[in-house]
């Protein structure tokens, strides 16, 4: 029987998911989102089209495939109403390949405002949230009070519609001073809604289930990363669902044991988007550089990213956490031109040197570094691994031992080809 295969992002999001998920994706029929909501932006670049995917599974484009979005997805009509709208014009026939979980939950109009409302509160100590409605929805289904998909069917559904928007609004106005007009994209959503429709809404525990029992190849597709877990990432400037490899369990209702490998990917070197701790980040020429060389801007957002060096202290954790197999790395042409390059091995917390993430990484945590030499040399032409220069393998190598596990997939370029398989 064949088990789910997952690929995650190690850091914190942006870690180039959308192309991996399109590499590996001819070898699986399924591609099911497991958590997350349109906070997600997986860019796919093939010949001269470029596509952000936010809610839609990366497999989309692959003939033949089958994407579901499962429960533990929270989805805003307008926003996958547009996307979908935007693959059909490609010619993909989007309604044929995919699938909505009855249990995904709904992001209301008023969830954003909720978001905008309570972020804008937050003053100087903003978490650096997207504004997409994501937090106030995953409190909604924590505290019981969610629509989901299957709602949508019911014929009392307007009913409760305006049941949970009249709850927001009075919570709204505990907010002194916040103005806001959710009428037009009220229209636009309940026009959302009906396009939705069209499409097939499932069980999906029972559907991804029975997929597992013929044995069709599915490939388990995260958003965000590790470190902006709800549990597990630099709590509380994190996401609201849980991004590590446990999210595919409750997010598709998929058993531990039918987990099978787990792909981790992460960048050559560290980005971060928003507020929150980031302990190698380059305040330097180096830190601009690795921004502008690797086009480090959010895919969402469009907000530049914050730059830093690789840090091996997170991405040990990420690695135990996730029970990673094959590591997949990113990005690393974007280091060409560096005389020497830097990896964390481990923190000075308040003078003391530790090899574990902390508690607290907010406070005094200093990065201690490994250097090593720059290859300084073009490597985004290279197809073998063999023909890599030297300094090149030596850091991949390094990341190997020091994480137990083996470097699958490098990656030296946003195109296709731009892959190595090892």
């Amino acid at each position: 029987m064949k088990k789910v295969d997952v690929v995650l992002g190690l850091q914190w999001g942006d870690e180039g998911k959308g192309k991996v998920v399109d590499v590996l994706t001819p070898n699986y029929a399924v591609v099911a989102r497991f958590q997350g909501g349109p906070n997600a932006g997986h860019s796919l670049h093939f010949g001269d089209k470029s596509f952000v995917l936010r809610t839609v599974p990366s497999g989309i484009f692959r003939d033949g495939s089958i994407n579901v979005i499962g429960n533990g997805v929270v989805v805003d009509p307008v926003s996958l109403t547009e996307e979908l709208k935007n693959i059909a014009a490609q010619g993909i026939p989007v309604q044929e390949k995919l699938l909505i979980s009855k249990k995904a939950h709904i992001i209301l109009p008023t969830h954003r405002m909720l978001d905008a409302a309570s972020e804008a509160a937050k003053g100087k100590s903003k978490i650096g949230s997207t504004l997409k409605g994501i937090g106030p929805t995953y409190m909604d289904k924590t505290g019981r009070n969610g629509l989901r998909f299957g709602d949508v069917l019911a014929e009392d559904f307007v009913e409760r519609y305006n049941k949970l928007k009249s709850k927001h609004v009075d919570m709204l106005a505990q907010y002194a001073g916040f103005e806001y007009d959710v009428t037009e994209y009220e229209k636009t959503w309940m026009e959302g809604i009906e396009y939705l429709r069209g499409f097939r809404f499932i069980d999906s525990e029972h559907e991804v289930n029975k997929f597992i029992e013929q044995d069709v190849a599915i490939l388990a597709e995260g958003a965000q990363g590790s470190m902006l877990d709800i549990d597990f990432g630099t709590y509380p400037f994190v996401t609201s669902s849980n991004t590590v490899c446990a999210g595919v369990c409750t997010g598709l209702g998929v058993a531990p044991t039918k987990i099978g490998d787990v792909y981790g990917i992460f960048k050559a070197y560290c980005t971060r988007v928003g507020s929150g701790p980031f302990p190698t980040e380059l305040f330097d020429e180096t830190g601009k550089e690795l921004g502008r060389i690797g086009h480090e801007f959010g895919a969402v957002t469009g907000r530049p990213r914050r730059c830093g060096w690789l840090d091996l202290v997170a991405l040990k954790y990420a690695v135990m956490v996730d029970g990673v197999t094959q590591l997949i790395m990113m990005k690393a042409d974007v280091m060409d031109g560096f005389d020497t390059i830097k990896i964390a091995t481990a923190y000075k917390v308040n003078g003391e040197v530790v090899n574990h993430l902390p508690y607290e990484l907010s406070g005094d945590v200093e990065p201690v570094y490994t250097e090593f030499k720059g290859w300084k040399s073009r490597i985004s032409d290279i197809r073998r691994y063999e023909d890599f220069p030297a300094e090149f393998k030596q850091y991949v190598e390094f990341i190997e031992r020091e994480t137990g596990v083996p470097i699958k997939i490098i990656s030296v370029g946003p195109d296709r080809e731009e892959t190595i398989v090892r």
